[in-house]
């Protein structure tokens, strides 16, 4: 007589098998997250110790001692080169350079975006393609045309101050950071807004048009206000790629009061003046990498979110 198996034992054994599958699963994703945070451990604990327990102890374990003075001189005291005044300049200045950065690149992107879906014109289908492939244009291949560029910009600033007293930071280090992310993201901002408007009902766009709406209303009241998915993966994507810029940064600004922070954190950790304090160069890597890690922990779940707001049309 065959045996017939219950079907408690095959509930029994299904449970068992994905009970398995599941401590293999999230014990692989606690290792893979355990060695992905653990320079991020080493850097915040040795930022709070002292430089006799970092040169004595194992730099895996806690400090003994926790002090804040580590902190306190990478903002306001530690050696950035041959100047020792601390980072907080530095920080201020990618600050200038993020913020304005990001919102041009992005409003920018949002109505290339609006006008390639919604407007189409002869010849869109190449503009697009055109300014998919800036996305794939490495950085060191643009350097010297950049370089060119801002130096004829320089030029006419100079111009343009001769004649009416004012430049408008037109060859100011700032202002070409600023144009020089914005023209390198434009590609990138584009492709994100032309993909979401396209799932974007065509029938509003139509409805406004009939009420008597023109360009700019309808893409003011209509489709900002029902942007804000993709423009939360914007934001994100565009001010870690800026903020964490170096290549750029030391190209085009690399020297004096005007550096960015990336540009900064580099000095500070080549410095050569006095012994290498690790403690002081750990707290200035953290400052450098706070505003980040705060993009990323108030608006990172909307990331995804926002991704796959418009990857289906329906």
């Amino acid at each position: 007589m065959s045996a017939v198996t219950s079907p408690a034992r095959q509930v029994s054994g299904g449970v068992s098998a994905r009970t398995i599958n599941r401590i293999v699963i999230y014990g692989l994703l606690a290792l893979f997250a355990l060695f992905y945070l653990m320079p991020l451990f080493v850097m915040l604990v040795t930022s709070f110790k002292t430089m006799d327990e970092i040169q004595n102890g194992n730099m895996l374990a806690l400090p003994q001692s926790p002090t804040i003075a580590p902190w306190f001189k990478a903002w306001g005291e530690t050696c950035v080169g041959l100047t020792c005044a601390g980072i907080k300049g530095y920080f201020w200045n990618s600050i200038k350079m993020v913020v304005p950065a990001v919102l041009i690149s992005t409003l920018l992107g949002a109505l290339n975006g609006y006008v390639l879906t919604k407007w189409r014109f002869r010849g869109h289908t190449l503009v697009f393609a055109m300014m998919l492939f800036a996305c794939f244009i490495p950085f060191q291949s643009v350097l010297l045309p950049m370089a060119t560029i801002l130096g004829s910009i320089g030029r006419f600033g100079v111009t343009l101050r001769n004649a009416t007293g004012f430049n408008f930071g037109l060859g100011n280090s700032t202002v070409n950071l600023v144009f020089v992310h914005v023209v390198y993201g434009l590609g990138f901002t584009t492709l994100f807004f032309r993909n979401y408007y396209e799932a974007f009902p065509t029938e509003l766009i139509k409805a406004a048009q009939v009420d008597g709406a023109s360009f700019f209303q309808i893409f003011r009241r209509i489709m900002l206000p029902n942007s804000m998915p993709i423009f939360v993966v914007t934001v994100i994507y565009q001010f870690t790629n800026i903020w964490n810029d170096f290549l750029f940064a030391s190209a085009y600004a690399g020297t004096g009061d005007v550096m960015p922070m990336t540009v900064a954190l580099n000095n500070v950790v080549n410095t050569s003046t006095g012994v290498v304090e690790y403690n002081v160069n750990m707290a200035a890597a953290m400052i450098a990498a706070l505003p980040t890690l705060i993009v990323y922990v108030v608006a990172g779940r909307y990331f995804v979110r926002g991704l796959m707001a418009g990857a289906v049309k329906g």
